[in-house]
């Protein structure tokens, strides 16, 4: 981003110091695109490595993506076994409350992701979720895959999900 040197051209009809140079008054912004793309680029790549790794297998649905937040997304995971886990670490579930209100007192916002095994009961989930707002979070968000069912009857492969599966024999 350095200033330029324009010369003064030799037939101009008004009278200019001959010999004598300009300088240039346009700012060069291509480098700083250049360094903003390939920011983005990075950051693009590293956010999805920085969620909470506890292996569940999410349900699936039709609804796109939450936008992200400034702070470290808090996660309450249900495994399959029913162990629940406040991010990496397991707790009680008689626990869950208090520990949650300890975590409140600490956050600036009451954002919290709840992850459940497709295979637990609803009634479980909707336990977790009574506890995590009484331990202070009344923003929950409910993390699933991406790819499930689609209110037309179809999920993202195009196979109906309407009609009862076959197991090949006809009837």
């Amino acid at each position: 981003m350095g200033g330029g040197v324009v010369r003064a051209q030799k037939n101009s009809s008004r009278r200019r110091r001959h010999g004598r140079a300009q300088p240039m008054a346009e700012i060069n912004i291509t480098p700083f695109v250049d360094v903003m793309l390939v920011l983005l680029i990075i950051f693009m790549v590293a956010a999805p490595l920085l969620t909470v790794g506890v292996p569940v297998e999410l349900p699936k649905t039709a609804a796109s993506a939450l936008p992200s937040a400034k702070q470290e997304p808090l996660t309450v995971t249900i495994t399959a076994q029913g162990v629940v886990m406040i991010q990496k670490t397991e707790i009680a579930i008689k626990d869950l409350v208090p520990k949650l209100k300890s975590v409140a007192t600490e956050r600036d916002n009451d954002r919290i992701f709840l992850r459940a095994d497709g295979a637990i009961p609803y009634m479980t989930v909707v336990q977790v979720m009574g506890a995590m707002n009484a331990g202070g979070f009344s923003n929950i968000g409910l993390v699933t895959d991406i790819g499930g069912p689609t209110f037309d009857g179809t999920n993202s492969a195009g196979s109906n999900l309407l009609e009862p599966a076959t197991d090949g024999q006809g009837g």
